[in-house]
């Protein structure tokens, strides 16, 4: 076994995951010693990564005790922003909520005023949930525009008027620790987008054994978030699941906020819901006021909610026979009946047999929460990954 796959991260996570979780089955599953075994492990109980629960049950000799991840050693924060609004929470290593908090906050005014809020809110919901700021181990935040996963920037979004290129994972480390000085200085901020934190939420949360996830965002902006093998998938620079700007060869006088024309977005996202419904009469100015209007039961809304699902089944026929996942699941301000009527109508019709006989279509389980859990979880694996594990913890020995 390499160094990498025995080092005190690889122990963690064979504990983290259940595939190991004495000393006994460590020793068997990695090959180290009792000695090696035991001193790793106490460089994670240094640290206060694990600890030992009630002992298992006994096979003749002295029962073994069990070891866990220490789910309370710390907190993360996260935020999800939408175009109007945001949700914000601290939680636990398990994704336990602790404290969280919901408010107006408009993605239009900028990166500078939004961040600086957000690092507020931050604070207040550290000293609200009884955590101290030094016990923040990471931030996580989900935005409703393309993020480049390496450098943590927001490229081209083209709802985030201010927002291409800017320093965002600077900035917010920033704004937090100017209201928390107690707050570590190189604290970790991860960036992605929405729909991709949406959906590896929902696939881990309500089906982990699923090899192929397909989440699809469709409220004011329309996006996907895939996960394959249990990772998000994003592309060469962020760039997957873009779907709100594939263009539909009949709508070519449908201006995007992209600045094309027939973008799938333009025609039928809760954004181009709203304009059309305005339109008729009936005012509306975001996907939030398209679902109040489909909860409401209006008439107008129900007919263009089916007829925006069409549309988009049309695109996803095309991603389900590239992809063949086992789940799509349909999220967002305008995931109700009628637009999920509409996207199967279609999809099933364009669709080969083949590729949608094991193919489930169902609707979100997290609902709101699904940014934030994807946002949370995001910062949790890549910190507690075996190789980024081993290096803190040699950073804490140091």
């Amino acid at each position: 076994m390499s160094g990498a796959q025995s080092s005190a991260g690889h122990l963690l996570a064979l504990i983290r995951t259940g595939a190991a979780v004495t000393r006994g089955e460590l020793q068997q599953a990695t090959g180290l010693s009792r000695s090696t075994v035991g001193h790793r492990l106490d460089q994670l109980f240094a640290a206060g990564w694990i600890r030992e629960t009630s002992t298992g049950p006994s096979t003749g000799g002295r029962p073994s005790v069990h070891l866990e991840f220490d789910a309370g050693h710390a907190v993360v924060l996260a935020a999800d922003l939408g175009t109007r609004h945001a949700r914000a929470a601290v939680l636990d290593l398990a994704g336990q909520v602790l404290a969280e908090r919901t408010g107006p906050l408009r993605i239009t005014d900028g990166p500078e005023p939004v961040l600086d809020e957000l690092g507020g809110w931050f604070a207040g919901l550290v000293a609200e949930s009884g955590r101290d700021a030094a016990e923040v181990c990471g931030i996580g935040l989900s935005v409703p525009g393309p993020v480049e996963w390496e450098s943590g920037r927001i490229v081209q979004p083209p709802i985030m008027p201010g927002w291409d290129r800017f320093p965002v994972r600077e900035r917010l480390r920033e704004a937090f620790r100017s209201r928390e000085p107690g707050a570590a200085g190189d604290i970790p901020v991860l960036v992605d987008n929405d729909a991709n934190l949406m959906a590896y939420a929902e696939q881990r949360a309500g089906h982990p054994d699923c090899g192929a996830f397909v989440l699809v965002k469709a409220s004011t902006g329309i996006g996907a978030g895939v996960v394959v093998g249990g990772r998000i998938y994003r592309g060469i620079d962020g760039g997957a699941g873009d779907i709100g700007h594939v263009r539909l060869h009949d709508s070519a006088e449908a201006l995007c906020a992209c600045g094309s024309y027939g973008c799938l977005a333009a025609v039928a996202s809760g954004g181009a819901m709203a304009r059309r419904l305005t339109e008729l009469g009936v005012p509306a100015a975001s996907g939030s006021d398209v679902r109040a209007l489909l909860a409401a039961g209006q008439p107008d809304a129900v007919r263009l909610a089916r007829q925006a699902g069409m549309r988009v089944g049309e695109v996803l026929a095309t991603v389900v026979t590239l992809l063949n996942p086992g789940v799509l699941m349909i999220a967002g301000d305008l995931a109700g009946t009628p637009f999920v009527t509409g996207v199967r109508e279609v999809l099933y019709q364009r669709a080969m047999p083949r590729t949608t006989a094991h193919l489930e279509v169902v609707t979100s389980r997290l609902g709101e929460q699904a940014g934030l859990a994807g946002a949370a979880a995001m910062v949790v694996e890549h910190l507690y990954a075996p190789d980024v594990a081993t290096a803190r913890l040699a950073d804490i020995a140091a």
